[in-house]
Formats: structure tokens, sequence, C-alpha cells
């Protein structure tokens, strides 16, 4: 079996969040879209008894063998192969060594569905250098893999594995990728793990790992990818972890993590992918923020007790497409020097203290006017006072998702609102909102979510609604509607 050329560095999806009010049609799992853009970011024992007294190149076929009577469910029958009659250089999903005959230096059934123990008897595969198991249902322990010193990437994502991620691991001193996300893995991370120093990739994201990141990480100066999140860590970040010359990919979401963020961190110059999202990590946002990380591309802090301003230098990140500083304590104006990041598609700032009064303050709707890729906006839940500018018209035309909701709103609707033909949800709810909607709701053809519900709208139910052919579900309640409700409804 030919070695997989491309692999997305992360195998985890991560748990979605409540929306607290934030309604998304067919929102797009944030850590799936994380894992896209970090591709594009990183181009049983008594078989070890038995084992270790064959010549070396049955040596491994026999550790193969091990391993096959322990896996309990095949569904695909990929280990059918796996038997005497044929070389087992040549069995499904082994590759094997040009200059040593017969040595295993892979091993490859990620996304089979097999079921069972991993054999300790891989131990016995000296000459292994890749081991990818992922994404199947693997169980137990993680096996011993004392004597793997060539080992390189060692890949066991979504699986069932339990137990300890045994301090013995750090004895496979040539590893480079670990990828152990997606388990139910328990303890500490080993507090030796700086020994793993050539390691590049760091996964081991959702699990039920404890304690606290370990200093010891600052060892390891070829990180370029680190992904803790989803698991019960605590603490503060470690200024160490603001270390690493290379590093690009930082998911600590998740993880109780308090305190604030150090300031060796945002020196990190080549970060393009940073998401401390859900956890207890405040205080203001420096104004240099933008400068200091110029390379972003996502951005999410959203979860936490950051106050102050939004800084405006983050509309310096030219290249940044996803920026979530949703549930936090932000005050002040939304800075219209956003309007500047032309690849940005994702901005949500709802439920925080943010504030528009005036012509000024609202110039933020101009400045995205600029931003020709967003597809969402989310500002409800915030301070937002007075008329919605008419220059909401102006917003992209890729712009699906829309919230405005929790404000304090007043006036009517622009009429030019229905040129955001593009809008698949609308959240206009619980403002003071007042007129008839009439005029523009019957041409947002692409609508799915209509929320309008706690304003002051009057007039009838247009008829036009009856033609929003892709709408399921619409709230009008606590309004003023007259008259009869449309019979295309």
């Amino acid at each position: 079996m030919q070695q997989q050329q491309q692999r997305l560095p992360f195998c985890a999806i991560r748990r979605s969040k409540g929306n607290g009010g934030l309604m998304y049609a067919n929102q797009p799992a944030r850590r799936t879209m994380i894992l896209i853009l970090a591709l594009l970011v990183i181009s049983d024992g008594v078989g070890t008894a038995t084992c270790s007294t064959v010549p070396g190149n049955s040596t491994d076929m026999l550790s193969l063998l091990y391993f096959k009577r322990a896996i309990t469910n095949d569904p695909r029958q990929v280990l059918g192969s796996w038997n005497a009659s044929i070389p087992h250089c040549k069995w499904e999903g082994v590759n094997c060594s040009l200059t040593h005959p017969g040595r295993i230096t892979e091993l490859n059934l990620a996304e089979q569905g097999l079921s069972g123990p991993i054999s300790p008897s891989l131990g016995n595969l000296t000459f292994l250098e890749t081991l990818d198991l992922s994404t199947n249902s693997f169980t137990g322990e993680l096996p011993p893999l004392n004597s793997l010193h060539r080992l390189q990437k060692l890949w066991l994502s979504e699986n069932s594995l339990q137990g300890i991620i045994p301090a013995t691991l750090t004895n496979s001193s040539n590893l480079n990728s670990l990828y152990l996300s997606g388990n139910s893995l328990i303890g500490e991370i080993p507090l030796n793990i700086g020994l793993l120093s050539k390691l590049s990739e760091l996964q081991i994201a959702e699990n039920n790992l404890t304690g606290t990141i370990p200093p010891s990480l600052k060892n390891i100066s070829q990180l370029e990818v680190i992904d803790l999140a989803d698991n019960q860590l605590m603490g503060s970040i470690p200024n160490e972890i603001g270390q690493f010359p290379n590093l690009a990919v930082l998911l600590l979401g998740g993880i109780t993590l308090s305190g604030s963020i150090p300031t060796t961190l945002l020196n990190q110059s080549y970060l393009q992918i940073l998401d401390l999202s859900t956890n207890m990590i405040g205080n203001t946002l420096p104004p240099n923020f933008g400068d200091t990380l110029p390379r972003l591309a996502w951005l999410t802090l959203d979860y936490n007790k950051f106050e102050g301003h939004i800084p405006a230098s983050l509309g310096n990140i030219s290249g940044l497409s996803t920026l979530d500083l949703s549930f936090n304590k932000l005050t002040a104006q939304v800075p219209s020097s956003l309007g500047r990041l032309g690849m940005l598609n994702d901005l949500n700032l709802q439920n925080n203290k943010l504030e528009a009064k005036d012509i000024q303050s609202w110039e933020f709707i101009d400045a995205l006017s600029n931003c020709t890729s967003l597809q969402v906006l989310a500002v409800g839940q915030n301070q937002l006072q007075g008329a919605i500018p008419n220059s909401v018209s102006n917003l992209s035309s890729k712009l699906q998702i829309l919230t405005l909701d929790r404000n304090d709103l007043s006036g009517t609707i622009p009429t030019n609102m229905g040129n955001l033909s593009g809008l698949t949800l609308l959240n206009l709810r619980r403002n003071k909102l007042s007129g008839s909607i009439e005029g523009w709701v019957g041409k947002l053809k692409n609508l799915a979510i209509l929320v309008l519900d706690e304003n002051n709208f009057t007039g009838p139910i247009p008829n036009s609604i009856g033609n929003l052919t892709k709408l399921i579900k619409i709230y009008l309640a606590s309004n003023e509607f007259e008259g009869p409700i449309p019979s295309s409804m």
C-alpha cells in the first residue's frame, strides 16, 4: 500500500458550542474549518516474547499476526491478505524497507473500522517509521512501543483508547508527528515530553487529560502545530509556549485556562491559526495585537473574559479570514479598520458591550463593505442603538448570515436590505424596530431562517413571504402585524 502523500494534520472534529442565541443556518463546524485551514498551513505481552526468538525478517511477520489475532472486528476484511501464503510485505497496509528485506517501515490501516486492542507485539517492529491506526475503534491502553527508536509518525487519533500517555513514549526520540486526538486518554501530559526534541506536530486534543501544560515543551524547538484543545487542563498559558520560532498552529480552546495571553505568544510572527476559545482568559488585548501577529488567518478568542477595546491594529492582518471575539466583555466601538480585511469571511462580535450611537460609531458597517468575501456578520447582543444604516445593503453579495438581535435598534428597516440576496439567516429579534417589512423581505430569495419577533413591526404580513421557497423557519411573534396570515405561509 502506497504511503499517503497528504493527510489532514488534524483528525478530530471539535464539538460545537452552544450558540447563545446566535441562530446559524447550516453553521459549519469550527473545527472542520480549522482542519482544512491547517492543511494549507503545513504542507498482548506473549507476542513480544515469542517474536523475539525468530530471525529478523520473520519477527515482523509474526508481530503482525499477533496484532491480527487481537482484532475483534474487521468489517472491510482489510486483513484478509494477512496469511502465510502471501509475503508479508505485500499485505494490505504494509510497506517494507528496500535496504533491509522483510523489515516493516510502515503500517497504515487508517479508517478501516477495526476494533479490538492494539497488540504490544507492534513493539517488535523495530524498523517501523510510520504507524497509522487512526479513525478506527481500537480500545484499551496505548501499547508499549519503547523499542521503536526509528518511529517518526504515530497516528492513533479518533479511536477509543484509554489510560495514560506513558512517559516511555519519549523513548521514540525520532518522532516528528504525534496524533492522539479524539480518544479517552486520562492523566497528565508526560512532564518529560520535551525529550521528543524532533517533534513538529503535537495533537492530543479531545481527551480527558488533566494537569497543566508542561513547561518542558519549550525544549521542542521545531514545533509547528500544538493542539491540546478540549481537555481538562488548567492553569495559565506558560510563557514557554511562545518560544517556538516556527509555530504556525496553536489550538488551546476548551481547556479552562485562566490568566492572560503571555507577551511571548504575541511575538509569534509565523502564527497562522490561534484558537483560545472557551477558557477563562482575560484582561485587555494589546493595541499592537495585529502588528505582532501579521500572518494570522484564524483568530478565535470567544467565550473568555477579555475586556476593553477591540484593537484597531487587527485591521493590519491582511490575511485574516475568521475573527471571533464573541461572548467577552469588550466595549466601545467596532473599529472601522476591520474593513481593511479583504480576506475576511466570518466576523463574530456578538454578546459583548460594543456600542453604536451615532453616524460615526456606525461607520464599521460602511467599512465592512470592502470585505467582499464576508459571509457571516454577527453583532447581536451588544449595545447598538438607533437605525440600521442604509449602507448595510453594500455588504458583500456573499453574506449569508446577519445577526443584529438583542440590541436597542429602532426605526424602520432600510428597503435596500433586500439587496442582500445571499442571506440564508437574518436575525433582528428583540429590538425596537418598526414599520412595514413589505418592501424588502420578499427579495431575500435564499432565506432559510427569518427572525423578526419581539419588535414593533406593523402593517400586513406580505404575501411575498410565501414565495421564499427555501424558508423553513420564521419568527414573527410579539409585533403589531395587521390582517390575516397569508395562505401561502
